[in-house]
């Protein structure tokens, strides 16, 4: 089979890639490197299989070409963060809106067998119940949600009026190897980890008592590949560990001190997925557990070496524009 990777170099990308490689697919990936790093294929460099196109998808004429006789389709170019979305809605309208566009149109003309959209679970807001389940009310608090909610609902559409096979994940709190190092405060685990190498003390926002679903990176790329290979189309699920776990949890697992920070608005105190729907369906359930999730990111530290020591006040300058705009 041929694979096209969206976002190919960033890190749910880049193990998507590896697991497509290991399947014997045939694999293509654009990615423009704005938080795609191409290190993260470094491992991959020599396979005959694999090729790298610097491209961006908000240009659909020049990504058009890489889509003929493609079976698949994953996309996960996107731009994340909470606070450069409300700094620069533009730049996360075009990419996550215009630009999952001119995916869904390219993989149209191209009649790929399935497309596999990475949705966010950030559309749901701060739910009223948990685990939270597909159904669940769609309330985005800021751009970053919004526009990768309007994507997904663009995808979903592409599905309904043109017969474009596809499937959308909304992914909750991914960790592993590979997880950004760049970007303002927010990755959770980039901070951590930085930090820690730094002997400096973990952030932690509030009383650390918050819980987030987290799922290691090589479950959500066994995710996505079985709902490409499977028969369902025009189905949205979640996918999530099947726990919550607190954040000072993960402290006590990476091993520092704490120190607190301001509660930010619009964060919910819990993420937790219901994944009924998807082990029901599609026979998926994650496979990694926290604890050796951590100990797999423990082990490849170094990666974040050159990663943003955050500081509290480096955070509190960092966050102004969330507190002024969705601290009313």
């Amino acid at each position: 089979m041929v694979s096209l990777v969206t976002g190919g170099c960033g890190f749910i990308g880049s193990h998507m890639v590896d697991r497509l490689l290991a399947e014997g697919d045939i694999v293509r990936v654009i990615d423009n490197f704005s938080t795609g790093r191409p290190e993260n294929l470094d491992h991959q460099k020599e396979n005959p299989n694999l090729t790298v196109y610097h491209m961006d998808i908000r240009s659909k004429e020049e990504i058009k070409p890489v889509f003929k006789d493609v079976d698949y389709v994953f996309h996960f170019a996107a731009l994340a963060d909470i606070v450069p979305s409300i700094q620069k809605p533009w730049e996360y309208y075009s990419s996550n809106v215009l630009g999952t566009y001119h995916v869904v149109e390219c993989a149209k003309d191209a009649n790929v067998k399935k497309l596999v959209y990475a949705a966010s679970s950030s559309c749901y807001g701060i739910p009223d119940e948990y685990p939270t389940k597909e159904t669940a009310e769609i309330r985005p608090q800021y751009p970053y949600a919004l526009t990768k909610r309007l994507g997904e609902e663009t995808v979903l559409h592409w599905g309904q009026v043109y017969g474009l096979p596809v499937v959308t994940l909304r992914l909750f709190n991914v960790y592993g190897t590979r997880s950004r190092t760049s970007g303002t405060y927010g990755a959770v685990f980039g901070v951590f980890l930085a930090q820690k190498l730094a002997e400096k003390p973990f952030t932690v926002v509030g009383d650390g008592n918050q819980t987030r679903d987290f799922t290691y990176v090589t479950d959500i790329a066994d995710a996505f590949y079985t709902a490409a290979v499977s028969e369902v189309v025009q189905e949205t699920f979640n996918v999530g560990s099947g726990g919550t776990y607190s954040v000072n949890h993960l402290c006590e697992l990476l091993g520092g001190e704490i120190t607190h920070i301001p509660r930010r608005p619009g964060e919910p105190d819990c993420t937790f997925a219901d994944v009924s729907k998807i082990k029901n369906v599609l026979g998926w359930e994650a496979k990694v557990t926290f604890e050796e999730g951590v100990r797999k990111v423990l082990d490849n530290i170094e990666y974040w070496r050159e990663a943003p020591v955050w500081t509290p006040d480096s955070i509190e300058n960092a966050t102004m524009d969330w507190f002024k705009y969705l601290g009313k």
